[in-house]
């Protein structure tokens, strides 16, 4: 199964991919884990990369794209792959379809409501680093070592809502793969399992080409 993951930042597509993964034995596979690896094996693509990245640049559309191509070339992605935040344009879209085919390509939807609910109520604990929720922390402090806890500048509401926007998946994505026949979309429950039932059952019937 070739897999194509989409959604808005917080919708939980990260979780749901390891969830697929363990089920299916497939690879979880993003563009932030392409980008690490090439660097860490200090490849001659991740040179390049980490030349961008240090200087706090966009790494290009078509060195992303080499990148993507070459992992998707790696044996482990033989039986297939779960891509997760790529494609994010249409430009990428069609350069992924001229390396492989993809089966479902799957929006993991999402209100900016919840997304902003869930993602402001984390939080990290300033000792062990631990990422945490409101929710679950005893007396303010974290769950796990009791250490004070802050919240990242990227989830406050308002830093929130700009990635949102920059981030959100376009129409003529969505187009694309729907005139491909392999688009599904399902609305993210409250809770990982609940989310996961709703994703498998569209992996076990396939897509539907849904609105």
């Amino acid at each position: 199964m070739r897999l194509i993951l989409l959604g808005p930042v917080g919708s939980g597509k990260g979780t749901q991919a390891g969830l697929i993964s363990a089920r299916f034995g497939l690879p979880h596979i993003s563009t932030g884990e392409i980008f690490r690896t090439n660097i860490k094996n200090n490849t001659e693509l991740g040179k390049i990369a980490k030349s961008y990245i240090d200087n706090g640049e966009l790494v290009p559309e078509e060195l992303t794209n080499k990148l993507v191509a070459d992992r998707l070339a790696q044996d482990d992605c033989k039986n297939g792959f779960i891509l997760d935040g790529y494609p994010r344009n249409l430009s990428q879209a069609k350069f992924l379809e001229t390396i492989t085919d993809v089966d479902i390509a799957l929006m993991i939807d999402l209100s900016e409501e919840k997304i902003i609910a869930r993602l402001s109520s984390r939080r990290m604990c300033s000792k062990c680093s631990q990422p945490t929720s409101l929710d679950w922390m005893v007396d303010g402090k974290c769950e796990k070592c009791g250490g004070e806890v802050y919240i990242r500048d990227d989830d406050k509401p308002e830093v929130i809502k700009v990635r949102l926007q920059k981030q959100a998946v376009s129409q003529e994505l969505i187009e694309f793969f729907k005139q491909k026949g392999v688009f599904n979309k399902i609305d993210a429950a409250d809770d990982v399992e609940s989310t996961y039932a709703l994703v498998k059952n569209v992996l076990d019937n396939g897509a539907k080409n849904n609105d």
